[in-house]
């Protein structure tokens, strides 16, 4: 009688044994795609095909070894590796809040060492000069520099409206990834303004537009954009190295640590909400401003 009371609150509950590792992803799916962005799903999507080879067992019946069978048989670089295991950690996470499972394999994954090489090298002084006496050869050069003094991600660039422009108050809206990453203020320092201004295109909706003046994707940017400008001035970076520009930068001017937080939309035990008074405006502005490169 008791089995059966819990059966009628929860009767998913019965089935939950039955659910195949492809089943688990696409309740998955449903509940967290439409609070991520477009990138971070396709992270996933590309993610579960590297798990094909579990797509048809049941999710009670894996173990640590099948899903560490998978990184291990996985031939690409470390990073989608570390994918595929934010993947099995989500789908666990997903499996034990709705009472699909018991135990939390995914945490006892082990992980390769990281030998891609890949790190993030800022631009040096000499570098974000170059950026600058090229502004008017390379259409894209204002991109790097727009991400060198915002912080932005260039998923996030690409994402940027300019209805979330304020030139006259000196700030954008935008920002993905985290809770405290999402819809931040984020400071626009005087020297890219008119790069801003200069950028922002009554045809298209989006900062960054495609030819035909609709979103940008970050494919496209990357490949078509980023690289052809980084051959052209003969430089290795990636898009990230801006990010990690700005907050080198940021830190040698000794800036107030929380904003430099608010600002690149990381976490922090001080951040409790994403209200933005004018008074933590004019504080991210007077952070910004700090920077005299």
């Amino acid at each position: 009688m008791i089995a059966l009371a819990d059966y009628n609150n929860n009767p998913y509950d019965l089935s939950g044994g039955k659910l195949t590792f492809a089943d688990v992803y696409e309740r998955l799916e449903k509940e967290k795609f439409p609070k991520i962005s477009k990138s971070n799903q396709h992270g996933y999507n590309a993610a579960f095909k590297k798990a094909e080879s579990l797509h048809h067992i049941k999710f009670n019946d894996l173990r640590k070894a099948h899903l560490q069978a998978v990184i291990d048989n996985c031939d690409k670089s470390y990073g989608t590796k570390k994918k595929i295991k934010v993947l099995f950690n989500q789908m666990y996470k997903h499996a034990m809040q709705n009472d699909l499972t018991t135990k939390d394999y995914s945490r006892y994954i082990e992980m390769p060492a990281n030998d891609s090489g890949s790190y993030r090298e800022p631009f040096t002084l000499d570098e974000i000069q170059l950026l600058w006496d090229n502004l008017d050869q390379l259409e894209y050069a204002d991109t790097a520099l727009i991400m060198i003094y915002t912080g932005l991600r260039p998923g996030e660039l690409v994402e940027i409206k300019n209805e979330n422009i304020n030139l006259e108050e000196r700030y954008l809206r935008g920002g993905l990834k985290t809770a405290a990453g999402r819809n931040r203020v984020v400071p626009i320092h005087k020297k890219i303004h008119p790069l801003i201004e200069k950028r922002m295109n009554d045809e298209s909706e989006f900062l960054v537009a495609s030819i035909t003046n609709n979103k940008m994707s970050y494919y496209t940017y990357y490949h078509e954009k980023w690289k052809k400008m980084m051959d052209q001035l003969n430089l290795t970076h990636r898009p990230h190295d801006c990010r990690h520009t700005f907050a080198t930068l940021m830190d040698n001017a000794d800036a107030n640590k929380l904003a430099i937080k608010r600002i690149m939309g990381h976490s922090a035990k001080d951040i409790t909400d994403q209200v933005y008074t004018h008074k933590d405006i004019n504080q991210l502005l007077k952070a910004i401003d700090l920077l005299d490169v």
